[in-house]
């Protein structure tokens, strides 16, 4: 008989502690979006990663010019002078994979150049977002940007927005609902998030 009555009171708890958890999502991607200075930095990345990789496909054709020289070239050549030229064609190649590496592997320089650039704005980013989850009390703020796990979020759970607001830039109000049939997105004017 306790048996069942603990259970009774199990199963009545249960349901109560688990609606006391409050939770919101953000967009990430949207919040970074709106940023100028994530999307300037963006740019500059893009600018260096086309410098490097012209930078390292002009060494492969150096290479392949030196390749094809040999080629036409080897039947005349004795074998001393071959595995020379051989090994000369083999070390500038590992070469520019080296270079390569060096700026496009990882932990190369585009990834330091990447962290050095955008940590601040993310740090920034996540730093509004834990304010409002402690000036909100949510449990839990999910990123819906890229997550395949998060499946549906109703609109209204969406701090994307008040982030933004938090941060100092202006919300888009055409900002793209990736939750058709939800309701509309409504412009954060809270005053109490405003303050310093």
């Amino acid at each position: 008989m306790k048996k069942i009555i603990i259970a009774i009171i199990l199963a009545a708890l249960i349901p109560l502690a688990a609606s006391a958890q409050k939770y919101a999502c953000v967009n990430t991607e949207y919040i970074l979006s709106k940023i100028p200075d994530y999307n300037k930095a963006q740019n500059q990345l893009n600018k260096l990663s086309e410098q490097w990789q012209k930078e390292v496909e002009s060494k492969f054709q150096e290479i392949d010019k030196l390749y094809k020289s040999y080629q036409q070239e080897a039947y005349l050549l004795p074998d001393n002078l071959k595995r020379k030229r051989e090994d000369e064609i083999i070390a500038k190649e590992r070469e520019v994979k080296e270079l390569q590496n060096k700026y496009f592997g990882p932990g190369g320089d585009l990834d330091k150049k990447r962290a050095e650039l955008m940590k601040p704005i993310q740090d920034r980013v996540y730093s509004a977002i834990e304010r409002i989850a402690n000036e909100k009390r949510y449990d839990f703020i999910l990123d819906k940007s890229g997550s395949a796990t998060l499946l549906y979020v109703n609109a209204k759970y969406d701090v994307s927005d008040l982030v933004l607001d938090l941060m100092g830039y202006k919300p888009d109000s055409g900002k793209p609902d990736d939750n058709e049939g939800t309701t509309k997105r409504k412009e954060v004017q809270n005053p109490e998030m405003r303050k310093p």
